[in-house]
């Protein structure tokens, strides 16, 4: 995998016992701990909870952005999953990391300090040219909406 160069500002003590690291050389994401001074939060069934991660990060290089996805296996056992469906990190963004959280099971789930709630991602990104025009292109599909082109 290419690598690129991102300056991390750790801002929580949890960070001194912890790295910010890939999992596996193949990992494609940087596992983000909840950095709450609290050893446990509570999320209600349904409920959501802003949780802090403790960095700060600048990407050097042009053209890329960070994304924060659920932990696959935190949606698939726990039901909590990242509120916004994907937590978009600005390139000149740079405020903490917070991982909006969402308790989609029917039970009380809690976030223990310290635990891996999220993974950021970095990926390109493009800027777009917006060019006014009164008409779009002609495509098969058209204005087809949900559903249009067959539910199975």
């Amino acid at each position: 995998m290419q690598q690129i160069d991102v300056h991390v500002q750790y801002l929580h003590e949890l960070w001194a016992e912890h790295r910010l690291e890939y999992a596996t050389l193949q990992s494609a994401g940087l596992d983000l701990r909840a950095c709450i001074d609290i050893d446990r939060l509570e999320i209600s069934a349904g409920g959501r909870a802003a949780i802090p991660a403790g960095i700060a990060i600048e990407i050097r290089t042009p053209g890329i952005a960070g994304f924060i996805f659920s932990r696959s296996g935190l949606g698939a056992r726990q039901g909590l999953t990242v509120s916004q469906g994907v937590g978009v990190i600005d390139p000149d963004y740079r405020g903490q990391l917070i991982v909006s959280l969402l308790n989609t099971s029917g039970e009380t789930r809690f976030v223990e300090r310290g635990q891996r709630i999220a993974q950021l991602v970095l990926l390109p990104c493009f800027m777009a040219n917006l060019i006014r025009v009164d008409a779009l292109g002609a495509t098969e599909r058209g204005a087809g909406g949900f559903g249009h082109t067959g539910t199975i």
